[in-house]
């Protein structure tokens, strides 16, 4: 067999940190795809046994490798550091606690195929119970809309030409479209885009570094595109649930980054420390909240008196 014909169709990143059960079954559902597939799970010091479970399942599959990173490394750098590794031409990054079906990746690869003007592409994301996700369809945050969405005036102050951060809600597209954002959660990307725009930011921990991606594709001039008739799902917030405080600070600093980094030359000084302002209150109140609901939510003992 020649290298070429060795040579994967997709390779697929998945950046483990304690996603327990669900990686065996992400890697599992990849490896099942109906084309060639290479997988590199990239893990940033999990302690859950999932790296174990996984060996047990699928260790001595060669399609797999795994790449220890000994520490949590942040989504970016860990995503950065098994790119080395990927031999395809199209690379999916895609979470652990999401799972695709036989045939995703066949009909994702097809399309982005057919259209060489697509860098970056993505599919309909679904929660367990089958209904669309938040994230799913959505577009750019405008710093307006984002900062009446932090201080609570979203009922007060009305959007600017009805635009709206997410749009789930609107019905589905008959074919595919070209759209600002997709779901970080699965990004399937030509590897001639991902050498003209670079890989994700490191600056980044956790959180919009897909949003600071979605933008630089689009600078290049390259498209990213919705198929709306593929679908995955997404257990959403599987690696985040242990330290929920540390993943909104994280949240919260790659908002700042990301509107310093791409909006804040656009309006004045002013409304840019109004937005800083919101960004910081927001992850504040959410520490607020977080507290009390610990303080009066805490387990029984079951014992009675």
């Amino acid at each position: 067999m020649s290298t070429a014909a060795s040579v994967p169709a997709i390779g697929v990143i998945v950046v483990n940190y304690n996603a327990g059960d669900l990686l065996t079954q992400c890697v599992g559902a990849v490896l099942g795809a109906d084309v060639p597939v290479e997988v590199i799970v990239s893990d940033n010091g999990s302690d859950d046994g999932s790296l174990e479970h996984l060996r047990a399942m699928f260790g001595t599959d060669p399609r797999l490798r795994i790449l220890e990173n000994r520490s949590n490394l942040g989504f970016a750098a860990a995503n950065n550091r098994a790119l080395p590794l990927v031999r395809a031409d199209r690379l999916l990054f895609l979470n652990p606690d999401c799972l695709v079906g036989p045939d995703t990746l066949g009909r994702m690869l097809a399309f982005m195929e057919s259209r060489p003007d697509v860098g970056m592409a993505g599919c309909i994301v679904r929660n367990p119970d089958g209904s669309e996700q938040v994230a799913s369809r959505r577009t750019i945050p405008d710093p307006w809309i984002a900062l009446k969405r932090i201080l609570r005036l979203d009922r007060l102050l009305p959007d600017r030409g009805g635009r709206r951060l997410n749009l789930h809600h609107e019905p589905l597209p008959a074919e595919p479209v070209a759209v600002e954002a997709i779901s970080g959660s699965f990004m399937l990307v030509s590897r001639r885009a991902l050498d003209a725009v670079g890989p994700l930011d490191e600056g980044y921990f956790l959180h919009c570094e897909d949003l600071d991606w979605f933008v630089r594709f689009r600078q290049a001039g390259w498209t990213i595109a919705l198929v709306p008739d593929v679908s995955v799902i997404h257990h959403k917030g599987a690696c985040s649930r242990r330290h929920p405080i540390e993943v909104e600070r994280h949240k919260h600093r790659g908002m700042e980054r990301f509107y310093r980094k791409f909006q804040a030359r656009e309006y004045p000084m002013f409304f840019n420390g109004l937005v800083i302002f919101g960004i910081r209150v927001h992850f504040w109140s959410r520490v607020f909240i977080d507290t009390l609901s610990r303080l009066f939510h805490r387990p029984r003992s079951g014992k009675r008196g």
